[in-house]
């Protein structure tokens, strides 16, 4: 059987694979018998991301371990957990008449199709709750939009290359739309929060008042009753944006659809942490832009490190400057501002002790994307303090020049996996553009634009596929999303490049109205298996 291998970052490679049940075998194989050094493993339509473990690379030796572990048939079925679940679907999808043209039907005779086929979830990804569903109806392999939208609504139910899958939260996407249900994909209250899960059948049913449970379904849990108020550390006065609780993420969720979210500079987060204190990885505030003005309702020790360049204390006998990355004391009843700064964009306000947050999946950080954990935070919330066992404070040192506006910044990336989804000439511009940062970047990514787009030599539609953060998306527009910690995990454009781990912090730096030039040290070229299995 033919299998490619190919170069997503140090640690990561993907794994092409002829179609869904070949992918399934291996996925299934790799989790009886996982290959030395394997951290985690993400199907896909038609490849397995596979990530390693620190120490172990992705290379030919992976690649050779991992074409061992293949069964000869090369075969996997799913076994349906129980008769179909049957979804109210309301047809008013934007896209429905467009499909109708795309597969020569009426949208009755559409309609009729869809609810006539048992949709069977092959895997999760994209987003928490998100089941990619495939049938056996070729009629429904439709292609994506050019360019994904920015936004589709809650609920929304789409279409794309033989697959259906419904939008658990408000998030960009490039499928087809066709109806909207009121039936929630994921809930935090149940257990497990997702609806779906591979194995699991639907069908589709004309709108009506709720979910008919023809299957076992997750149990709702029981709330957890209030916490009793805390008193607040701190109280914020005001801030220009959401101010975010940030840690070191969730790693180990892919599978079901979670991204490791986390500080989008880590080095800055580590520093303010260590300044006072507290265990590296700890949560912290992440503070977009500024400005930012808090008050101190009792004794606290802080650091502000990342972006921050001024840092004003306001004292009855004063104002006093406050040395960023160090650690500095408030009094209660003194203030703190935190003006815009003028390199970055982000910046990490650590607390001795730590904050009180809820974790949410292992984790206190906020996944935009996905919308797990704590709550943005904005004028007003009182900030509670922690009880996190500490050390003496430090000075962890300066961080790194962080870019303006109007800056170049290059990046190193690692071309693929889907490089040889350009020509060569289209390769060399893309490494030679300079690629404006758009002011619509967020956590989830940052959109980047040239005036000679690149052009795709290939016109077919990638089946979805996992993604890292740091990889660099492009779609059918031309124009590249470098996505950054809050990113979908599986997307249907192709990625020509990602960055290298070590670039990350900065690209979570660069503000709008700087530019990005790509840097590669090798060209593009699968990897060859070599080496006995592991």
């Amino acid at each position: 059987m033919s299998l490619r291998f190919l170069p997503v970052s140090p640690r990561a490679l993907l794994v092409e694979l002829p179609d869904l049940e070949r992918v399934l075998a291996l996925h299934q194989a790799l989790t009886r018998d996982p290959v030395a050094g394997l951290a985690e493993t993400i199907p896909a339509a038609r490849t397995l991301m596979i990530r390693t473990l620190p120490g172990h690379p992705a290379d030919g030796a992976l690649a050779a371990a991992v074409a061992a572990r293949l069964p000869e048939d090369g075969s996997a079925r799913l076994t349906p957990t129980g008769p179909p679940i049957e979804i109210p679907l309301r047809y008013d999808g934007e896209d429905l008449p467009g499909v109708a043209a795309l597969m020569g039907l009426s949208t009755t005779e559409v309609i009729a199709a869809h609810q006539d086929t048992v949709w069977q979830v092959g895997f999760c990804g994209f987003a928490p709750g998100f089941a990619y569903m495939t049938c056996a109806d070729p009629r429904f392999d439709l292609p994506r939009h050019p360019s994904p939208r920015t936004r589709i609504p809650t609920g929304s139910v789409a279409l794309a290359a033989r697959f259906c899958g419904i939008y658990p939260q408000d998030t960009p996407g490039g499928w087809q739309l066709i109806g909207t249900t009121p039936v929630p994909m994921w809930d935090m209250r149940r257990a497990p929060p997702a609806l779906l899960a591979p194995g699991m059948r639907v069908r589709f049913v004309a709108h009506r008042a709720g979910l008919r449970p023809s299957a076992r379904l997750p149990e709702a849990r029981q709330p957890e009753p209030a916490p009793a108020p805390q008193t607040p550390a701190l109280t914020i006065r005001a801030t220009a944006f959401p101010l975010l609780f940030q840690d070191e993420g969730r790693a180990g969720q892919a599978s079901q659809g979670i991204s490791g979210s986390g500080a989008l500079d880590l080095g800055a987060l580590r520093r303010a942490n260590r300044a006072v204190g507290n265990p590296s990885g700890a949560a912290a505030l992440e503070v977009t832009l500024g400005p930012l003005w808090l008050r101190a309702e009792r004794a606290v020790t802080l650091a502000l490190s990342g972006a921050a360049g001024r840092i004003e204390i306001l004292a009855p006998q004063g104002p006093l400057s406050a040395p960023p990355g160090q650690a500095f004391a408030l009094d209660p009843g003194e203030e703190l501002l935190v003006h815009p700064p003028e390199r970055g964009m982000r910046s990490y306000l650590a607390l001795r002790g730590g904050f009180r947050v809820a974790r949410v999946l292992g984790s206190a950080a906020r996944d935009t994307l996905a919308m797990i954990g704590p709550d943005p935070l904005g004028a007003g919330a009182g900030l509670v303090a922690g009880e996190l066992a500490t050390l003496a404070t430090s000075d962890p040192g300066p961080g790194p020049l962080l870019p303006r506006p109007g800056d170049l910044v290059e990046l190193p990336v690692t071309l693929g996996p889907r490089a040889d989804w350009l020509a060569p000439d289209q390769i060399e511009r893309f490494l030679a553009t300079e690629w404006r940062v758009s002011p619509q970047s967020s956590r989830v990514g940052i959109r980047l634009s040239a005036d000679r787009p690149l052009t795709l030599a290939r016109k077919d539609e990638l089946p979805s596929e996992a993604t890292e953060a740091g990889a660099v998306q492009l779609p059918h527009s031309g124009q590249p999303v470098l996505f950054l910690a809050d990113h979908p995990l599986t997307g249907g454009y192709p990625v020509i490049a990602t960055l290298l781990p070590r670039a990350l912090d900065l690209a979570g730096q660069i503000p709008p109205g700087a530019r990005i030039r790509f840097t590669a040290e090798r060209v593009f070229a699968p990897i060859q298996p070599t080496g006995g299995p592991a």
